[in-house]
Order: C-alpha cells, then structure tokens, then sequence
C-alpha cells in the first residue's frame, strides 16, 4: 500500500487489522509505505530517563526496541508477512537491515550494520540512518523499519533514541549534501524491500550485510510481497 502522510495511531491500527487477517488466511503478504506526522514513539524496552524531559507525548506500542522519533522526511516501511517456519526473527531483521543497506547504496552511502545494535549506520558507527522496531503475532510480523531521507534531525534531541547515547541519527540528505526526498527514495526502497523480503520468504537468507543475496540450499519460488496502490 503506498499511502502518504497517515497519523501513527490510525496506521497502527490498519497493521494490526493486516496482521490478523494475514494470520487467518484472508489477506496476503502486504507492504505499507508512508510518513507520518511529528509522533514518538516507544517500544517495551524503553525506559524513563529515554523518554522527553518536557512532556511532549509519546506513544506506547506493541514492539520490540525502544523509544524513537517518526514525522515528515522520513520514509516508514510496514511489512505485513507471514514468516517461514521455524520462525527466525533474527534472519528476517537482518533481511530488512539487508535491503535498507542496498538502499542507501544505491543512492551513494555506504552503510552497514552493527554489532549488537539493529539497523543501518554509517561506516564510523557514529550515526544511525535507518532503524528497526517489529513485532512478530501468530507468525506474522508488523511494525518495521524507518529511514531518515530528509527529516529534521533535532526531533530526536528531545530523546534518547534507541536508547543509545553515544551516537546520533543521520539522514541521506546529511550524509550526500544535497535533498533526498521521501518521493525520490520510496520507489528504491520498494524494490529493494520486496526483493529482499521475497527472498527470505522463498527459504533464502540474508547476507553479510552489503545488501546482497545469498541463497541458503534449493529456494522454492515463492510471490513476493504485494505492494497495492491504496
């Protein structure tokens, strides 16, 4: 679904409508594009000192991870999928991470991932371009990933994003000099999260961490996920 500009709550909502019917067998494999308006939000894992000191509301939600900062300028990406089995969370994170790192590429930005800390960073380790927050219900994922295009980065001043404090949220736009939109990036990002996820739901796996496929045995043929115009 490639939808424009969705208020947090309202697209919560039609993840968890997606994710149930794609566990009973009544809807497909979907992916959501979208921005949303200035909203935190936190994970289960957040803790006080992470949240605002100034009283701006925060939404809880239903995810792994932390605390973090969504709004314009920033491109989200929902995958509503049916995971294989034996469900391997950790694979499938890195299946995102994979394709956020083949989007970044083909824009010129080198990323990778790193230890112990889920999405895409720059090659320094020092600033975090794309993140990562899902929730796995009845084998079927919701929530996802994030990438920063063109955001204003002092939103997440206001936080500890991630909870970690000794590095800081970049965008493409800060990393290439020039303006990347949302519109220019959703398209690469589409293609590269259908592709990668395609992949994994077929029975492959995710690789090293430069955006490549690396087969894992004989990998049936399987549809990759539908991106339907809203």
């Amino acid at each position: 679904m490639r939808l424009s500009v969705v208020p947090y709550v309202e697209a919560w909502d039609l993840q968890r409508d997606l994710a149930a019917r794609r566990a009973a067998g009544d809807a497909p494999d979907t992916l959501i594009l979208l921005e949303h308006p200035d909203v935190y939000t936190a994970g289960r894992r957040t803790e006080a000192w992470e949240r605002p000191v100034d009283g701006t509301p925060v939404v809880d939600v239903d995810r792994g991870g932390k605390i973090t900062w969504h709004g314009p300028g920033q491109l989200v990406g929902y995958p509503i999928v049916a995971l294989p089995r034996p469900l391997d969370v950790v694979a499938y994170v890195r299946a995102l991470e994979d394709a956020m790192i083949a989007v970044c590429g083909e824009f010129g930005v080198p990323t990778h991932r790193v230890e112990g800390r889920s999405g895409v960073w720059t090659l320094d380790d020092e600033r975090k371009l794309g993140a990562i927050g899902i929730r796995v219900r009845k084998g079927v994922t919701y929530h996802g990933v994030a990438l920063n295009c063109c955001p204003d980065l002092g939103a997440f001043g206001r936080i500890v994003p991630c909870g970690i404090t000794d590095a800081s949220a970049g965008s493409l736009t800060g990393e290439l000099g020039r303006t990347v939109t949302v519109a220019e990036v959703r398209p690469v990002v589409e293609r590269h999260l259908l592709h990668h996820l395609g992949h994994f739901l077929a029975g492959g796996s995710p690789s090293e961490g430069d955006g490549a496929i690396r087969p894992a045995g004989a990998v049936r043929t399987a549809p990759e996920p539908a991106a339907v115009p809203a």
